[in-house]
């Protein structure tokens, strides 16, 4: 039996994962320091068998060896999230981001953990102009929150060389599904628009809404981390890799989509059109992946589709969401 270290386990996409590991039967730790992470989304998992949770810090070391003995794998999705907020406030972006990392990277070396799988982002992709985005070919970063993954994907490859340590990056193209908060200034675009929506208020697009984005459900990210988790990847190992649908879509399109879904439930008041505000400052403009070298290095094939994701989502956040 493994027993897996889960860093953001308490999060919209670590608990899913916690969900699925135990589902095939793994310990699993789970460390959060519950900043943007939620209790709620792992209370259904307190009970059961093999889970634990530690409230930590990544920046402690001392935090994380109390959590980390014993562990066969890392699964780090823990990071300080938005590139709005890291524009606002790039010193704590980078301690969460690039400090708590890396001491998690060591610990896991010094622990003798097998492999550390972790969650990088396609922000890294920065200006380039590229489409679809391959993993080889990323721009110039356009906020310190890509700075900050683009340094975890370095680390990790040098890493992999010097301390043979097993590492896989996942660069996630804008994840979405049940469990992803719409509160604070810094929500995901999906969250905000069903709460909006379903309040009968209209939602604030950013730019004129024809930007597009590779959006992906959160149950692909899952089936990619297990796979870098436990299959036989040598080929992988020290790399990074793209996880998307291959398919874009704009953001006035997964508006439309949304509203749709709303409606034929009986969710809607009234139809509701979005409010346009001024484009965002480290916004890339469009966004679509290359999944050749997931697909053929670690055997990743996107299960649900956009349209499939946000019809859950969907049904999700109108029996859940308060």
């Amino acid at each position: 039996m493994n027993r897996i270290f889960v860093s953001g386990g308490a999060g919209f996409i670590g608990s899913h994962i916690c969900d699925r590991l135990l589902g095939l039967g793994h310990e699993v730790v789970c460390f959060d320091n519950l900043v943007t992470g939620s209790e709620k989304n792992i209370s259904h998992l307190i009970e059961i068998e093999g889970f634990t949770f530690y409230k930590g810090d990544l920046r402690n070391e001392d935090d994380i060896q109390s959590a980390i003995t014993g562990c066969t794998h890392v699964c780090h999705q823990a990071a300080l999230g938005s590139v709005p907020r890291s524009i606002e406030n790039p010193v704590l972006t980078n301690d969460m981001n690039i400090v708590g990392s890396l001491n998690l990277l060591f610990l896991a070396v010094k622990n003798s953990v097998s492999r550390f799988v972790f969650a990088s982002s396609s922000s890294v992709y920065g200006d380039s102009l590229e489409m679809p985005k391959k993993e080889e070919d990323t721009g110039n970063p356009l906020s310190p929150y890509a700075v900050t993954k683009s340094a975890l994907e370095q680390y990790s490859k040098v890493f992999n060389e010097i301390y043979d340590i097993d590492t896989v990056g996942l660069r996630y193209f804008n994840v979405f599904g049940p469990r992803q908060s719409p509160e604070g200034a810094y929500a995901a675009v999906i969250p905000i628009f069903l709460k909006s929506l379903i309040k009968g208020e209209s939602p604030v697009i950013f730019g004129d809404g024809k930007q597009t984005r590779d959006f992906t459900y959160v149950s692909n990210s899952v089936d990619a981390n297990i796979l870098a988790l436990f299959d036989d990847i040598p080929g992988a190992y020290g790399k990074t890799f793209n996880v998307a649908c291959g398919s874009t879509f704009s953001i006035n399109d997964i508006f439309y989509l949304i509203r749709e879904n709303l409606s034929k439930i009986g969710e809607l008041k009234h139809e509701i059109s979005p409010t346009y505000g001024p484009k965002r400052t480290g916004d890339i403009l469009d966004s679509l992946a290359s999944l050749e070298n997931i697909k053929r290095l670690v055997g990743y094939e996107p299960a649900i589709s956009v349209e499939e994701g946000i019809h859950d989502t969907v049904r999700w956040f109108v029996d859940n969401y308060e």
